[in-house]
């Protein structure tokens, strides 16, 4: 038979063991969708996520898609995050985005790496996005006259560069006005568009016609799918070329310049976690990067017969022997 005391006790025990269970139970799973060019999903992202909290199969759950290079996969793949239901919604490129915000209205999205999305009418301004869209403006597609400029200083006598990529309308004016602005440097710049992998050999053959001094890969996710292709016939016809992501570089493209993506992605985090703590999109400015990074592939530079300036390297991030 139990006293009184004893029962008290016992159920005393039994309300506070019942309280440490209900304490030790994880808060809820968030789930955090990613829709990105090419795998894996980044693992600075990755990273900065852990460190605040978000680890996936344990307090989140990563739902991670991948268009591999193929932008016309943008919308189903969005619409599949949409469904599932995601608390928050990552999107790389600006093709990524515009598909995300067709998809949903209302599930907050953290851009990483769009250029100029106010004059793309992604959001209203910098300092107030309005509606479900924050995050980081890349600088990649201002920053071509930049690279054109490091072109120049690697090689001064070019002349005549080809630049490579594809784009929407809003993004033919900006690069109109850029080459224009380049006219300065004594260069003139000749576009030639890529829309698929299997344009390639086509591509290939219209940058030989237009006998250029250099090239220059256009900030959009196929010139960096085809980095390995593009670095190899640059190489063959003994074009220096510059590009914009770091892979680029180490596939053998001479030099690129672009915003840090690993700085972009931990910042990225950062919205991730304002958003699921209660902050509206609509609300948080979007940041733009600060900082730039020049890599410079030394061995493609020797393969070239090309001599870089000392005070290009000096200036340079990262030199890749």
């Amino acid at each position: 038979m139990i006293d009184r005391r004893t029962f008290i006790g016992s159920a005393a025990g039994t309300l506070i063991a019942a309280g440490l269970v209900r304490a030790q139970r994880p808060a809820k799973m968030v789930r955090i969708g990613y829709l990105g060019n090419s795998r894996p999903m980044s693992p600075a992202l990755t990273q900065a996520l852990n460190e605040l909290g978000y680890v996936d199969g344990t307090s989140a759950v990563f739902e991670p898609r991948f268009t591999e290079g193929r932008d016309d996969r943008f919308p189903a793949l969005a619409a599949e995050l949409v469904r599932l239901d995601v608390d928050v919604l990552i999107v790389l490129s600006g093709a990524g985005a515009f598909a995300a915000k067709e998809a949903s209205a209302t599930i907050p999205i953290v851009m990483v790496g769009v250029s100029d999305p106010v004059g793309r009418e992604l959001v209203k301004s910098l300092a107030r996005p309005g509606g479900n869209i924050t995050g980081i403006a890349n600088l990649l597609l201002e920053l071509n006259p930049k690279r054109v400029e490091i072109l120049k200083q690697a090689v001064p006598q070019i002349a005549r560069i080809v630049s490579v990529g594809n784009w929407d309308a809003t993004v033919a004016s900006v690069l109109t006005q850029q080459d224009a602005a380049v006219r300065s440097l004594g260069v003139v710049v000749r576009r030639v568009e890529i829309n698929a992998p299997s344009d390639f050999e086509s591509v290939a053959a219209a940058i030989v016609r237009e006998q250029p001094d250099a090239l220059m890969l256009l900030p959009v996710a196929l010139t960096n799918r085809l980095r390995k292709e593009f670095a190899d016939f640059a190489l063959a016809h003994r074009l220096p070329t510059i590009a914009w992501q770091r892979d680029q570089a180490l596939a053998g493209i001479l030099m690129t310049y672009a915003p840090s993506n690993d700085d972009m992605f931990r910042n990225a985090a950062t919205y991730v976690d304002k958003i699921l703590k209660g902050a509206r999109p609509a609300e948080l400015p979007i940041e733009r990067p600060t900082k730039i990074e020049l890599i410079v592939n030394l061995k493609t530079a020797r393969a070239l017969g090309i001599t870089l300036p000392q005070s290009l390297l000096l200036r340079a991030d990262e030199v890749i022997q």
